[in-house]
């Protein structure tokens, strides 16, 4: 019982942390490209 628990606990929190990093990896990529440019490096 507490494994299935922590088993849907471990698949939710990984995710959750899928969700919350996909965003904060396209600014990441969108702000390095940007200062990059900005620099005159490609």
């Amino acid at each position: 019982m507490l494994k299935a628990i922590a088993d849907v606990l471990r698949s939710v929190g990984g995710a959750i942390a899928t969700v919350v990093t996909l965003p904060f990896r396209a600014l990441a990529r969108l702000f390095g490209g940007a200062s990059s440019t900005a620099r005159g490096h490609h």
